[in-house]
């Protein structure tokens, strides 16, 4: 027979506690050793174990790893399938693809144009569309023109692809950070369903492809910091390369790619100084790991920059829209241009018939005509204006100040104009001499007027200029195209210049000159020779002078930052200020304002932007509450402990990523949208998985046995996955286009769902 199995103990919930007696369920008490009754000592206090309840849902740390490719596979498809999903939908022109799809057939026709962010984005649109059919044609004119028989649909889906990527890099980020993948799901969630990005990776936008780069650096600093226990190893030198490969692309698309270049170069000195206060490594090894950085993350972004830009400006190659950006000496190398494969003399002399284009950002030529100063506008003369286009009234004639010679008499000697000389310029088509006296000018106060002013060349002393070279000194010649010239008054001290303010109507709404006695140099008041007749001197082909691939990449660097600080709100555009982005305040038109439109509108899932809101919050609090516990000496069990490291290490990380990405924009005076804030987005949304995840691990913990744990954490993430689809299904129609009624109207689809004013849906 087999023996009875012995009868265990009832078990008591907790450890150390027992019932105070047999039977009495539920009734406890704590269990002591009696003084005197002869039993053995127990020996010194033992600590209490953490109670039992504390302990953690034991798969935070052990997801199957069955599981992560799956979840993987199934983070992809729902990215794709929500960023492809009515791709082709509505077709027409919508919002800035009026400007980045213009910008993309003029690489296919390699016609040249200017535009404030660097060129790599708008490269791979181009490419693109030349991969897909499109044959360059379509001219983009304005929001609503209808693409009919243009491939479109190849630029579109290039940038759907690079926003479907983006889901599984955040998954994959989050995954490494915090070693869980309910935390990586939840993430990947928030992005999925949130209609905001949806409807940013379906149009032919940069946005997709800086985020998709941005987040490739994040990714790859992540991954090269987990290899930072084996250094040099394939993988190390792997990620910290895609790491540099990524900076360059961030930066090549927008220059706020800076951002993530600054999140990547603090979390290196982070690095370099924890090397450098480790005393078992060698200054040699140091020394090797500074290389390698210097090599990865300095060196190769900085290559595959200029490479790109290289690129750039060997596929535009034909004059186009954006020559007048640019200096003379560049615009002689575009195929088309009027100054392309010409001959002029080198050296300016006097006697020479000459242009001067102003070397501000579109700066326009010194510019005459027979029409005078309206009554009230200071003297009553002759207008001197800055013009943009080509014309006869942009010739003047360099002249000495005290000799009224013919100089183009052939039997008087060449003579050079030289950096300091006292000149007097006269204009070739009413022979007036370019003047300037104490009357406020037109438009800018402060400043003094500019006119012409003579007859036939004569006129008084207020027509002496001083000709000064930049970087000159005296006696030095002076080239075309190449020197850069500023004009001094003689009588008055005052600089000539070129306001870039427009004139009214009585000045033909050409640009205001002056003359600045304000003596600070800026592009306003410098100036070049570009066309230059001269039938005494022997003419050189302009392919002489023609600047080297430095030169032009600072220009084209000098031109974007002025072009990104003079962007002005156009007229009923709608801006906005970095204070209404996190609480989603208002979104953006990309099609439609009717009921009769197909209307997409940008804006953000009230419901994860709300959350993600509310979340920063959080991890404020819980960041500060486990710091002063650790300061306090708190014992904190394992679990505990790694979850602190998760949310002090990872959840630092994206703060600091998120703040990068947001602050900055406090500082700018340029105009501002709300598509700016999405890279921002994308950390704060990584930030609430982290957070989240972390806090239902916390809670869960208090319930036991563990299968309760589990059940309490998995209740917990789907009621949260669970509000977030809920959400999307709401206001889907917000991406993927609505027609009919508007939202005040019950019949809308979006009835009810206007939770704030200043949404225009």
């Amino acid at each position: 027979m087999r023996a009875p199995r012995p009868v265990r103990p009832p078990r008591t919930p907790y450890p150390g506690l027992r019932s105070s007696r047999p039977g009495a369920a539920g009734s406890t008490a704590l269990r002591m050793p009696a003084a005197g009754r002869g039993q053995a000592d127990p020996g010194p206090p033992r600590q209490r174990e953490p109670r039992q309840p504390r302990r953690l849902p034991p798969h935070s740390a052990a997801s199957p790893a069955a599981a992560r490719p799956a979840a993987l596979a199934l983070v992809i498809l729902l990215s794709f399938a929500s960023r492809f999903h009515r791709l082709a939908e509505p077709p027409h022109v919508c919002w800035d693809e009026t400007h980045f799809g213009k910008m993309g057939s003029y690489y296919i026709n390699r016609t040249f144009f200017f535009d404030v962010h660097p060129p790599l984005g708008k490269m791979l649109i181009g490419l693109a569309g030349y991969l897909s059919g499109y044959d360059g044609t379509f001219p983009f004119q304005k929001p609503g023109d209808r693409y009919e028989q243009h491939n479109y649909v190849g630029m579109r889906g290039f940038c759907a692809f690079l926003g479907s990527c983006l889901v599984p890099l955040v998954y994959l980020t989050v995954l490494e950070l915090s070693k869980s993948l309910p935390a990586a799901l939840l993430t990947a969630f928030l992005l999925i369903f949130d209609t905001g990005c949806i409807t940013l990776s379906q149009y032919i936008l940069l946005d997709p492809i800086l985020m998709f780069f941005l987040m490739g650096a994040v990714l790859s600093m992540v991954k090269c910091n987990s290899c930072a226990d084996r250094p040099f190893s394939a993988s190390w030198w792997f990620w910290m390369s895609l790491t540099g490969v990524s900076l360059a692309g961030a930066m090549g698309v927008k220059f706020v790619g800076l951002f993530v270049v600054l999140l990547v170069g603090l979390n290196t000195m982070h690095d370099l100084w924890d090397l450098l206060g480790n005393l078992s490594l060698s200054l040699v090894m140091f020394g090797k790991h500074l290389l390698a950085r210097v090599l990865c993350l300095i060196l190769l972004p900085v290559a595959l920059y200029t490479a790109v830009f290289a690129v750039h400006f060997t596929v535009l190659n034909k004059s186009g829209p954006g020559d007048g950006f640019f200096s003379s000496a560049f615009q002689s190398q575009l195929i088309g241009n009027n100054l392309h494969n010409i001959s002029v003399p080198e050296h300016l002399a006097y006697g020479s018939v000459v242009t001067m284009k102003n070397l501000r950002m579109a700066g326009g030529y010194l510019h005459s005509h027979w029409h005078l100063y309206p009554e009230g506008v200071g003297a009553r003369q002759q207008q001197v204006t800055a013009y943009l286009h080509k014309d006869l009234n942009n010739f003047w004639i360099i002249k000495k100040h005290d000799s009224d010679t013919d100089l183009s008499d052939p039997s008087i000697p060449v003579e050079f104009l030289r950096h300091g000389d006292i000149i007097r310029l006269e204009h070739k088509e009413t022979s007036r001499n370019l003047h300037s006296h104490q009357h406020e000018a037109p438009l800018t106060r402060k400043h003094f007027q500019v006119t012409a002013y003579g007859i036939n060349g004569t006129g008084d002393s207020n027509d002496f200029w001083r000709i000064e070279v930049v970087g000159r000194k005296a006696e030095k010649l002076i080239r075309v195209l190449r020197s850069q010239v500023r004009l001094t008054h003689v009588a008055t001290g005052c600089i000539l210049g070129s306001s870039g303010k427009i004139l009214p109507k009585w000045g033909w709404e050409q640009l205001e000159v002056t003359c600045t006695p304000y003596l600070k140099e800026t592009p306003n008041s410098l100036w070049n020779f570009e066309d230059h007749i001269n039938p005494k001197l022997p003419n050189i082909s302009l392919d002489v002078l023609k600047p080297s691939f430095a030169e032009i990449l600072l220009e084209s660097h000098m031109v974007m930052i002025q072009g990104n600080t003079a962007l002005k709100p156009k007229d009923n555009e709608v801006t906005s200020k970095p204070w209404h982005w996190p609480i989603n305040y208002q979104g953006l038109r990309f099609s439609g304002v009717n009921e009769t439109d197909y209307r997409v509108y940008l804006l953000g899932n009230p419901v994860i932007w709300w959350l993600n809101l509310i979340t920063i919050g959080l991890y404020l609090l819980i960041t500060v509450s486990t710091a002063v516990a650790l300061k306090r000496g708190v014992q904190l069990t394992s679990e505990l402990k790694e979850l602190s490291r998760v949310v002090l290490r990872g959840g630092g990380q994206i703060m600091l990523g998120w703040l990068l990405h947001y602050l900055p924009f406090f500082m700018m005076g340029r105009v501002l949208y709300f598509h700016h804030y999405f890279p921002a987005m994308l950390f704060s949304s990584m930030l609430t998985g982290i957070t989240w995840d972390t806090l239902l691990k916390f809670f869960a913990g208090f319930w036991t046995p563990s299968t309760t744990a589990r059940k309490v954490y998995g209740a917990g993430f789907l009621a949260l996955v669970l509000l977030i689809i809920y959400s999307f299904y709401l206001f889907h129609p917000l991406s993927y286009g609505i027609v009919g009624p508007m939202a005040s109207d019950p019949s809308s689809p979006m009835a009810g769902l206007r939770w704030m004013d200043s949404w225009e849906f």
